[in-house]
């Protein structure tokens, strides 16, 4: 190696490092694997959730945007891995779906969304059928049982 090739390669190496360090400490505050276990729930009714970033990242090509989003129900395009996001109950805190029924009042879109497990179903289920059909396959679940888990 040429004495004038040392100062490129020792500033490839030490940025290489700075990013390799970077992403190992986003990934410490970066859970891959999320059980969707909401405290407020007195007791699930179904088998909880495991949802996985990496295969929605990888296999998926999802975003941060498409699940995170601000109050308004815009997505949160500057999301970047490792960025602290709060917690869906933290706005959406009614557990469960919304009434249903002839006696269930007439809710605004608005008033529905603030239902927990009702937000994560429109976002979760939405999702799932817009990529089966644009990738026309029946891949990314849009049913109960193929979220959720039977319970032991």
């Amino acid at each position: 190696m040429s004495k004038k090739s040392l100062p490129f390669v020792t500033t490839i190496v030490i940025f290489a490092t700075l990013f390799l360090a970077g992403g190992i400490m986003a990934s410490e505050n970066f859970p891959e694997m999320i059980e969707m276990n909401c405290p407020a729930y007195e007791q699930h009714k179904k088998g909880i959730v495991e949802f996985s970033h990496q295969k929605h990242v990888d296999d998926y090509g999802a975003t941060c945007g498409d699940c995170h989003h601000d109050d308004e129900g815009n997505p949160l395009t500057e999301l970047k891995v490792g960025d602290d996001v709060k917690k869906c109950s933290e706005c959406h805190d009614k557990p469960g779906l919304k009434p249903r029924g002839k006696d269930a009042p007439k809710l605004s879109r608005e008033e529905e969304l603030q239902y927990h497990a009702e937000a994560l179903h429109d976002n979760c289920r939405n999702c799932h059928r817009e990529y089966n059909k644009a990738n026309e396959t029946k891949a990314a679940p849009t049913t109960c049982s193929k979220c959720h888990p039977r319970e032991k």
